[in-house]
């Protein structure tokens, strides 16, 4: 067990001026198990606080004798939503798969037309991820964005729910159009990336719409007007789309501190 530092105990007996919302929360955490830290704790404290604290603590002592015992309710899917997924994922999600769908049946009914499952595919996860890590959809956003769990870890594992669901359906797509499968998936992974990293400077949900109105003013609607793929989504650019996805990758666990503050941009 690896315990808070004098220094870093007297700031946060002094209002926690210079630490960041996440070592506010690990603090508290491991205040709640160790003893000897609350006694070093308590030693930093005015009498003031002292006096207000002991207040407190009887006050809450006969609140806590008066009420009755409380129920624990956990369930597999309640731990699944809080560390995996927002239940508001789901339609959107299936709004999608149905957009790739209908770009699979357009493939099929206007060969004449660049293939749109290739132009939908940098962009098709993009509303999930959006949505996996917005204050503004999930009802229960704030709750869970405080906990010692929340942060960098949370969206990773939010935004690999939403890879889950839209990977197979773009692999499915592919196949079924006969286009081809690394410049169907790899421009999806570095949107995903790209979003993730945009996100922790203005927000996941702002990067994420962002970088959709721009793959389509810039790509996705010019192609279909002169009906023919652009340089980036040819057999050549795949090597590109490699490196792209690597980079991203290779940036995005510097940008942790950024998901630690309810004030981000989500």
């Amino acid at each position: 067990m690896t315990h808070p530092t004098t220094t870093i105990l007297a700031r946060y007996a002094d209002g926690g001026h210079g630490l960041d919302d996440a070592a506010l929360w690990s603090i508290e955490v491991h205040l709640d198990a160790c003893a000897h830290c609350r006694e070093s704790l308590a030693a930093k404290a005015t009498p003031a606080t002292t006096d207000l604290l002991d207040r407190v603590a009887v006050s809450l002592g006969q609140a806590i004798e008066a009420s009755p015992s409380p129920t624990r309710h956990s369930t597999p899917a309640a731990a699944v939503h809080r560390r995996w997924l927002a239940w508001t994922l789901l339609p959107w999600l299936a709004v999608t798969v149905a957009v790739l769908g209908c770009g699979v049946l357009l493939d099929s009914a206007e060969p004449s037309l660049p293939s749109l499952v290739l132009l939908l595919a940098p962009v098709a996860p993009l509303p999930g991820v959006a949505v996996a890590w917005s204050r503004r959809i999930d009802p229960a956003w704030e709750l869970i964005a405080t906990t010692p769990a929340a942060g960098l870890a949370m969206v990773l594992r939010r935004t690999l729910a939403v890879l889950v669901v839209v990977l197979p359906a773009l692999l499915v797509a592919g196949v079924s159009t006969g286009t081809s499968l690394a410049l169907t998936l790899l421009p999806c992974l570095a949107f995903t990336g790209a979003t993730l990293v945009l996100g922790a400077l203005i927000g996941v949900r702002r990067a994420a719409i962002g970088l959709a109105v721009v793959w389509s003013a810039a790509v996705l609607l010019p192609s279909v007007a002169a009906q023919s793929l652009p340089p980036v989504l040819q057999p050549g650019s795949t090597t590109d789309w490699v490196v792209a996805t690597v980079a991203l990758a290779t940036i995005t666990p510097l940008a942790a501190t950024h998901f630690r503050r309810l004030t981000s941009g989500n």
